[in-house]
């Protein structure tokens, strides 16, 4: 992949449910290094859109690009693209009768076929970051929703991806539980990880993000720096999405 080769490009894509439009021509542009933060109603599209990126969802029109590789063909692994784009969802899905580190080493070890020590270091190293380096002999059911959805993160980063897709991660936490996870998130886009996140949460989007995507019935409707976006929106439905947020 050349430097001027994005990392992740999507182009005119189309989603449909029987003949209901779900996304209606995306166009959207990932470099490596960048954080891009969709926006929007509920409803508007967003999850299904990473669930796009990921080949967990089929596409009716349109390209999906992975640094340079055409994904839209039936030839493509996606077992093998999503060891490089992870995905991290509202549902933490852990294994509940698998410890935290069996849970992190199961990818590296069963799918990528790696080292056990060369992964077990790695495991241990990245529960280090997130404060959980204590609980890596414990089951999910011991944890705090905050801590569950840290060891979800950790599990996908334990693959070594080259982009991480965030979907409402905190949607289903308690709010002093939120504030943990989107830390992780923070610490991980000032270490250059290339991200896509939906998010409700406004403040986040503003202090993460390198662009936002404000989508609405499927469409994108203003795209720009956070800035922009937050401080003097430009489409009337962008105002008003905001107006409601009170933001």
């Amino acid at each position: 992949m050349s430097e001027a080769t994005p990392l992740l490009q999507v182009k005119k894509l189309v989603k449909k449910y029987n003949n209901k439009t779900i996304l209606n021509g995306i166009d959207l542009t990932v470099d490596k290094g960048k954080v891009i933060v969709i926006l929007g109603p509920s409803g508007c599209g967003k999850s299904t859109l990473l669930r796009c990126l990921n080949g967990l969802e089929d596409i009716q029109d349109g390209s999906i690009l992975f640094a340079g590789q055409e994904l839209i063909d039936p030839k493509v692994s996606w077992q093998k693209i999503r060891q490089q784009i992870g995905m991290v969802f509202q549902s933490y899905d852990l294994f509940p009768n698998m410890t935290v580190l069996e849970n992190v080493l199961l990818g590296p070890i069963k799918v990528q076929k790696r080292d056990r020590a060369e992964a077990l270091a790695q495991a241990r190293e990245l529960l280090q970051r997130v404060d959980l380096a204590d609980r890596e002999n414990d089951y999910p059911r011991q944890l705090s929703g905050g801590q569950k959805q840290r060891i979800a993160i950790v599990r996908a980063l334990c693959m070594n991806p080259e982009i991480m897709l965030f979907d409402e991660v905190t949607a289903s936490l308690d709010p002093e539980m939120v504030r943990e996870v989107l830390n992780v998130i923070l610490q991980l886009a000032s270490q250059g990880m290339t991200m896509v996140i939906v998010t409700h949460e406004m403040n986040f989007a503003r202090s993460v993000a390198d662009e936002i995507i404000f989508l609405d019935n499927g469409n994108i409707c203003e795209a720009g720096h956070p800035e922009d976006f937050f401080n003097n929106p430009q489409t009337d439905r962008a105002k008003q999405f905001l107006n409601i947020l009170q933001f």
